[in-house]
């Protein structure tokens, strides 16, 4: 968040859409982190106080899951699945591709702040793998050489947008 007059708004309406219960902390952070592409400490602090809870317990649910973030994550966040096939069909390997892709490390940004590199434990694909998914998008039986067309096609889609 910029702290912008806009995020503010933005923020409201997305806590707006739930009751003032904290049966709904989790589905907030999510609702939140889809807006801004990660949680700042201003919206878990307004979260706090729309929820009646604790800053203490939303800081502990925001570093609890992992699919939560606290730093900006990249507008495309690649996931290199880690799973136990993913991982004999050569996930690693995968992984040292991207980084030298990109120039970042697992867990880094780029400095476009177009992508993010994250390692994960399992996607559920295990009949496909090894597996990397970039947001929503599942690319199945990678290769080190699919990770530069992979990289070249999600960089083309941005630029469409």
């Amino acid at each position: 968040m910029t702290g912008g007059v806009g995020d503010q708004t933005a923020l409201q309406e997305i806590l707006g859409a739930y009751p003032r219960d904290p049966r709904h902390l989790l589905a907030a952070l999510q609702d939140i982190q889809a807006e801004y592409n990660y949680l700042s400490v201003e919206s878990m602090k307004e979260v706090a106080v729309y929820l009646g809870v604790p800053e203490s317990q939303v800081f502990s649910v925001a570093t609890f899951y992992k699919a939560l973030s606290l730093v900006p994550l990249g507008k495309k966040v690649i996931k290199v699945c880690a799973g136990t096939a993913c991982h004999l069909r050569g996930a690693p390997r995968l992984v040292e591709a991207v980084e030298g892709a990109l120039g970042i490390r697992d867990g880094e940004t780029t400095a476009d702040g177009q992508f993010t590199l994250q390692t994960v434990n399992c996607v559920g694909a295990c009949a496909m793998a090894p597996v990397v998914v970039v947001n929503e998008r599942v690319y199945g039986k990678m290769g080190i050489a699919d990770i530069p067309a992979m990289i070249e096609k999600e960089r083309e889609d941005e630029a469409e947008e």
